[in-house]
């Protein structure tokens, strides 16, 4: 005999409450998740405890020892974000019947983007903003490979990343280049005018941070014989162990041009030790991108053809 289903029909208040639990999920807390709801804390654990009797699993462990999701409240997380994002894109086409942009675009960007020039981020949102000003933005910083997932679960709109590998699910639109060089701190053994001749021998005895995850970064450090002493996950702590002045690490020219002009910094053997990261526009294959994720990336590519110059 098959067994029913506990649910049964999704409702409106079953949406209603899957919000409320992802927002606790993104908070880490129910504590945490009531200025994000604007409700109080009595009120979400309602909220919680009811889906919980909805779906006939508990969705998390809550208390005076932490929050964490169950297994089956895993599940129902990334279940719930395929669910809202598919809900969002319907909205979405039903404006677009309407001729009028309106929901939210999730957006990821990679590390350090605002600070480079070439990103054009700028632009874009205020080209974007004027064409569609009743949408709500949803701009989160991510690494790649969290971004890639993002973007097939449907919890991602759009993002903007460095290409080192592509994957056949996802499309990409090309945007500009990043120029990456090794850095040390003031402090290290070889700052000063002398790094610039280092020989690679010394160079390959100190200290090293890279990219924790699959990166261009690790890739040029397997190359260029550089053995990672410290993983890091972002650009910001990637800073801040080159400014100790116990660690070399790759840095883009833009962000690191504050650090060396403050004499904070130096660039170590130009010649040898630098590479280039290719950055783009990345949105999935299927299903196609939507009327509003398209016009962003419009936007964006508009932006990037602007500042190039003719053929």
């Amino acid at each position: 005999m098959a067994r029913k289903a506990i649910l049964g029909r999704v409702s409106d208040v079953d949406i209603r409450l899957l919000r409320v639990f992802r927002a606790v999920v993104a908070c880490s807390g129910v504590s945490a998740a009531e200025l994000e709801l604007n409700i109080g804390r009595s009120t979400i654990s309602r909220h919680l405890t009811d889906l919980e009797t909805r779906l006939g699993v508990k969705l998390c462990d809550r208390g005076p020892a932490g929050f964490a999701l169950t297994a089956e409240g895993n599940q129902i997380f990334e279940a719930s974000t395929q669910l809202l994002a598919a809900i969002n894109a319907f909205q979405v086409d039903v404006d677009a019947v309407h001729q009028r942009l309106s929901g939210r675009l999730a957006i990821a960007l990679f590390d350090k983007m605002v600070s480079n020039p070439e990103a054009r981020l700028s632009e874009t949102i205020a080209m974007f903003d004027k064409l569609a000003p009743d949408v709500v933005l949803e701009i989160h910083k991510e690494p790649v490979n969290t971004i890639e997932s993002g973007l097939l679960n449907g919890r991602l709109d759009l993002a903007i990343t460095p290409t080192h590998r592509q994957s056949s699910s996802l499309e990409y639109f090309p945007l500009y280049s990043e120029q990456m060089y090794l850095y040390c701190g003031k402090e290290h053994v070889l700052a000063g005018e002398s790094g610039k001749r280092a020989r690679q021998h010394d160079i390959r005895r100190c200290k090293y941070a890279g990219i924790g995850f699959h990166s261009l970064n690790m890739i040029v450090s397997h190359r260029l014989k550089l053995t990672r002493d410290a993983d890091v996950y972002d650009e910001e702590a990637l800073a801040a162990l080159i400014l100790s002045g116990r660690y070399l690490g790759f840095l883009p020219d833009h962000y690191a041009q504050t650090f060396v002009e403050r004499g904070q910094m130096w660039r170590l053997r130009p010649d040898v030790y630098q590479y280039k990261s290719d950055h783009a526009a990345i949105v999935r294959h299927s299903p196609r991108p939507s009327r509003l994720v398209q016009e962003f990336l419009n936007c964006l590519t508009g932006a990037h053809e602007g500042a190039r110059p003719p053929a």
